[in-house]
């Protein structure tokens, strides 16, 4: 049959046990991974502080 073989046994340690492409968990914590960190980078700009043009700059004349 098609893709890999069912029968060999990948024994992962470290970083490589949670995160790899041949188990359905491995590819759950990569997808997990990806969305918190796009959601963080979303966070942080919309919470970050807007700094104000000082007034010199925005005084109509």
């Amino acid at each position: 049959m098609a893709g890999h073989d069912a029968s060999s046994q990948h024994q992962f340690t470290g970083f490589q046990k949670y995160f790899n492409a041949y188990t359905i968990t491995g590819r759950r914590n990569y997808v997990i991974a990806t969305y918190t960190s796009i959601a963080a980078i979303c966070l942080f700009f919309k919470l970050r502080s807007k700094k104000k043009a000082p007034a010199a700059i925005t005084e109509k004349k």
